[in-house]
């Protein structure tokens, strides 16, 4: 028995030193890299997961090609969300534009240990009832029919990220940051490519219960607030899964902060958790993986289209 547990010390003694001499080796590994390997390596390592990094900023944000189109979106992701911890604020913005019922929808919230925010663009294969919203399975939109953006997240109305481009999916991540979905602010601007596609939006923001003051309309551009999500109204179950999912999220947020504390600048800390921990670097990435589950589970598909008599 006592050379037993003398072994088991020195086992644990030998992979404390073993734990202490990696450490120290990757934290030397980092500070020899320059800014420029830094950001490079990091694209390279968020393309696969269909991100990119904004070196100046210090987010992610997602890509033109990203393998999130092809799973579309459906009502059933903002439900199921908060089981995977992502708690978040959305705004559905429903209209009808030739032919097709279009969705424009914003988020905001917190994505596991990633503070963010996202304009989505999909629409269905025609016209759809409004009892259909919640069970049809919307397209993203096509690359020649992307609309340019601009995103902007402010948290308590100071530090503030932006990003604007021509895009289906604009988002923005912030790693590490902790944030209640009603401390964030979503200043959003959407370009429409002729009058009566901003019109038809127009029209669904305000069927979408916004209040219109808010709304600035300048040519075909439409610029708004996203602060609050009042119209949403969240069941018993949900509530729990929310208050638990940010539970986890604030102790993931600090145990980040933790483990990368060598370090301050966002791209250090996550080339140290890629090196020292891939498992939990590969963790960081799982915003809106839950897509494929939920297509899996439950079996989403578009809508049937109706038959003409």
């Amino acid at each position: 028995m006592y050379y037993a547990l003398l072994i088991l010390l020195l086992l644990v003694l030998f992979c404390m030193i073993f734990s202490w001499y990696r450490r120290r080796k990757i934290i030397c590994r980092i500070k020899c890299m320059d800014k420029c390997q830094k950001c490079s390596l990091l694209e390279q390592l968020a393309e696969p997961f269909g991100y990119a990094y904004h070196c100046r900023c210090g987010f992610f944000s997602s890509t033109l090609d990203a393998w999130q189109k092809t799973a579309g979106y459906t009502w059933l992701y903002d439900y199921m969300a908060p089981r995977f911890q992502m708690v978040f604020d959305a705004l559905p913005i429903y209209f009808d534009y030739r032919g097709r019922t279009w969705l424009i929808e914003l988020w905001k919230g917190q994505y596991g240990i990633n503070t963010g925010a996202e304009i989505g663009i999909y629409h269905a294969d025609r016209i759809l009832s409004a009892e259909e919203y919640k069970t049809a399975l919307f397209a993203a939109i096509e690359d020649d029919e992307m609309l340019p953006c601009t995103l902007c997240l402010c948290r308590n109305d100071t530090d503030c990220l932006k990003l604007s481009e021509r895009h289906w999916w604009l988002t923005i991540f912030e790693p590490g940051l902790f944030s209640n979905p009603s401390e964030l602010c979503l200043h959003a601007s959407i370009c429409f490519p002729d009058s009566e596609m901003c019109d038809a939006f127009y029209e669904g923001l305000s069927r979408a219960g916004y209040d219109m003051k808010q709304l600035d309309i300048q040519g075909l551009c439409c610029s708004f607030v996203f602060r609050f999500s009042d119209s949403e109204d969240f069941n018993l179950l949900t509530r729990f899964h929310r208050r638990l999912s940010q539970c986890v999220n604030r102790m993931c947020c600090k145990l980040y902060a933790y483990v990368t504390r060598p370090f301050i600048r966002t791209e250090d800390r996550i080339l140290f958790l890629y090196y020292y921990l891939p498992a939990a670097f590969r963790r960081l990435f799982r915003i809106r993986r839950f897509h494929r589950r939920c297509h899996k589970k439950y079996g989403c598909r578009p809508p049937k289209r109706k038959e003409k008599p």
